[in-house]
């Protein structure tokens, strides 16, 4: 070959057309018989599996001889044709054309060269287990694969050989690497179709081991470091740490955190340490762990996972760093919902013991930052941690709504007594500095001075019960949620801003939570009985009453913003009042319409002569008084007395009201008739006043029973007509006494005449005396 071409360089430097092309054949049908011989070979060797490396060997000689004469054949060319352009393009056109084919088709097979020598080293690379070596040999051989597949006129046959020998050589180093990995990290796992609980996760252990020929092999290390960086160049790492941390979280680090009755054991093998899941029998009655336990059991873990497998460097990143990004923020949430939110002091005087805590929280993270398992400097973990005073507000917040919405859903007829002497319990406020309570007590005693020149000389004071609650009864669930409140809003004293803010406006959504839950969750029973919506409306004053003044007393020991005026619950007493009213009103409006349906079953009072009519009549007075007997008992004792006297006088009166209406518009009443209905009201009058049953001692009710005229508004009017239905006509005149009599101020003179001449028959006695009534 160096012989052909120096005679092709022979004459000077200048080569004769004739020789130029005879040249470029025989090269050309070199160059082709080389391709045929490469192509055969590679055919044989990666499609046939024929085995014939000394012919290979021989042939890539043979390549890399014919490339060097085509170079120095080119360089010639290109070198006559500058020189010969003006005369020869056309030819010369034609043998560069025929040369650039030839050069493609060289490019092409020192490819095949390349993918030959990376599949060979490969194999060797595998077999010492240099495997981030062979994992770029394989990158190497599809690079040259690539490069084959851009060239068009390849034969299909040979590329699908190379493909095919390519994929089956990647699978299977995959294939092994997965194998070298799951012997670094070993899981035995308990059934995923058991229930996820504290026993399934005592059946968890990791076995964690290096491929080492000896115990001590200093290559280990190295060896773990070739395994992840070759699996991180075929891409499959990322899947693996991912899977792994997913397990990882789950089955270990997760039931750390959430069951307080488990630890974990590390026991030294001389193949490595296992970690086993163990349940600790001393804390079998501690449903969650203290974040000092917490922590202690996942550095432990993370620690040996550090030392062990993790303290390897891929590229950039250690291997820890890589499992911290996909463990910590399901990690640090676990524990933020799971652990810290358990350990937050539900009392103030707690909070300073809850630096141990930040302190311990600081700790774990610095830990964790010098294994790389965290990059950040601030977490969301330490932060919970720090803002403890938010979470603590927060907490009792909700602690404290769950109990007052406990308490408002509770039965209400458990009730206790309410006497003018029966105090609330305040809670005692630190004193406010030595110079204040001096001017509080010289302003004290200056009123004091002041009050008793203005009441001198007068022999009358105000009592000491003035202000105070009346006797009553209430439920014992709204004493036990005022001293809720009470105790809520000692806590927001010597708290910070932020803190007592939420627990004052928590103590103001009570109050508003009992104005729109109470009487919508117990509607049914309001209205269905009337001791309920007795209760109901003294609950109601009861909680205005205690409104009235609660802001004042803790208003000057809370903060500024509070202090300023903000802390009132004087707002609320109108509404509460007007609850508990309207609660009370709507149970008398039922009363009122049944004693009106019991009276609508008298006939009207008519004909009672008749005895079905009579029969009738009574049994509905009877019942209008059996009625108001057992809603005196009902309210005995429960309501205040001034508030159960008018509400037993205006059911009352609507009843008498109804019987005077009826017999009013009686048109025609026989003496027989007027005996009747004397009767009938004459019971009324009698048995009346023995519903006001306001105490439990009968012989103090006596005086309320004669003061039944202050209650019911009809009842001398009632009275008079009772008189009226066995009066004589000279009588009734004179009880007129010209309209300045008994009769005149409770009748006008048109009731009073119909009321006659329905009595009496129409004779000059009776046209005398109505011409006097007037």
């Amino acid at each position: 070959m160096a012989s052909f071409v120096t005679e092709v360089l022979a004459s000077s430097g200048k080569l004769e057309k004739e020789d130029l092309a005879s040249k470029i054949s025989k090269i050309s049908r070199k160059v082709e018989d080389t391709k045929e011989e490469v192509c055969d070979m590679i055919t044989k060797r990666y499609k046939e599996f024929l085995p014939s490396l000394q012919r290979s060997e021989e042939l890539m000689g043979q390549v890399e001889e014919v490339s060097k004469e085509m170079d120095t054949l080119k360089n010639c060319i290109e070198t006559e044709v500058q020189q010969n352009i003006h005369c020869s393009m056309a030819e010369y056109a034609k043998v560069k054309q025929q040369l650039e084919k030839n050069t493609v088709i060289l490019t092409m097979l020192g490819h095949l060269k390349e993918f030959h020598n990376a599949m060979e080293e490969f194999s060797k690379a595998m077999a010492e287990n240099k495997y981030v070596d062979a994992a770029k040999l394989l990158e190497k051989a599809q690079l040259s694969a690539d490069s084959l597949k851009t060239w068009k006129s390849s034969e299909l046959p040979l590329l699908r050989a190379l493909s095919s020998e390519l994929i089956v050589q990647r699978e299977n180093f995959i294939y092994h690497l997965g194998d070298e990995w799951k012997r670094l990290a070993i899981w035995k796992l308990p059934s995923s179709k058991e229930p996820t609980n504290l026993r399934w996760s005592l059946k968890t252990e990791l076995k964690l081991t290096l491929s080492c020929s000896k115990d001590g092999d200093p290559s280990c290390p190295a060896l773990l470091s070739c395994i992840l960086q070759a699996l991180a160049i075929q891409g499959d790492l990322p899947y693996k740490i991912k899977l792994f941390s997913q397990v990882l979280l789950k089955n270990m680090l997760k039931p750390l955190v959430i069951y307080g009755g488990l630890s974990v054991k590390v026991t030294e093998h001389s193949d490595g340490p296992t970690l086993t899941v163990e349940h600790l029998e001393s804390h079998c009655q501690q449903e969650h762990s203290t974040p000092s336990q917490v922590y202690t059991k996942l550095l432990l873990v993370l620690k040996t996972l550090h030392s062990h497998l993790l303290d390897v460097s891929v590229g950039e990143k250690k291997l820890s760093a890589i499992l911290g990004e996909l463990i910590w923020e399901e990690l640090s949430h676990c524990i933020i919902h799971e652990c810290l939110v358990y350990s937050i002091p539900t009392n103030s005087s707690q909070l300073e013991k809850y630096n141990a805590v930040i302190k311990e929280t600081e700790e774990f993270e610095r830990s964790l930052k010098e294994m790389q398992y965290l990059q950040r400097d601030s977490t969301d973990l330490l932060k919970y941690a720090k803002d403890v005073n938010c979470h603590f507000a927060s907490k009792k917040c909700k602690d404290v709504i769950v109990a007052a919405r406990k308490l408002m859903t509770s039965k209400m007829h458990n009730t206790v007594r309410i006497k003018p002497e029966t105090k609330l319990t305040l809670p005692k406020l630190p004193s406010q500095g030595s110079e204040a309570s001096g001017k509080q007590q010289t302003v004290k005693q200056s009123s004091e001075v002041e009050e008793e020149v203005r009441l001198a000389g007068h022999h009358q004071q105000l009592s000491s019960r003035t202000l105070c609650l009346p006797v009553c009864r209430i439920s014992e669930s709204v004493q036990q949620l005022m001293e809720l409140a009470l105790s809520t809003l000692r806590e927001a004293v010597g708290s910070s801003t932020q803190c007592a803010m939420q627990l004052f406006f928590t103590v103001r959504n009570i109050f508003q939570l009992f104005y729109d839950v109470v009487p919508t969750y117990h509607k049914e029973n309001l209205l269905k009985f009337p001791h309920l919506a007795a209760i109901q409306h003294n609950n109601c004053m009861y909680l205005a009453h205690h409104l009235l003044t609660l802001g004042h007393h803790f208003r000057p020991h809370l903060p500024q913003l509070l202090s300023d005026g903000i802390a009132t619950f004087v707002d609320m007493v109108p509404s509460f009042r007007k609850l508990g009213a309207q609660c009370f009103l709507a149970q008398l409006n039922i009363q009122k319409a049944e004693l009106l349906e019991r009276l609508s079953s008298a006939r009207n009072f008519s004909n009672l002569d008749d005895e079905e009519n009579y029969t009738a009549a009574s049994k509905a007075v009877r019942q209008v008084i059996h009625q108001l007997k057992q809603l005196g008992i009902v309210w005995q004792d429960v309501l205040p007395v001034n508030i159960y006297c008018k509400a037993m006088g205006s059911l009352l009166n609507t009843a008498i009201c109804e019987v005077m209406a009826k017999i009013m518009m009686l048109e025609d009443i026989s003496s027989e008739d007027g005996e009747h209905l004397h009767t009938l009201c004459q019971t009324l009058i009698e048995e009346g006043p023995l519903v006001f049953v306001p105490l439990a001692e009968e012989r103090k009710n006596t005086t309320y029973q004669e003061e039944v005229p202050l209650f019911v508004q009809k009842w001398m009017t009632f009275k008079e007509l009772v008189i009226v239905l066995r009066a004589n006509l000279q009588e009734i005149v004179n009880r007129w006494a010209e309209g300045k009599g008994p009769l005149a101020s409770e009748f006008s003179s048109s009731e009073m005449k119909s009321l006659i001449r329905a009595l009496f028959q129409n004779t000059e006695r009776r046209a005398l005396a109505l011409t006097k009534i007037k």
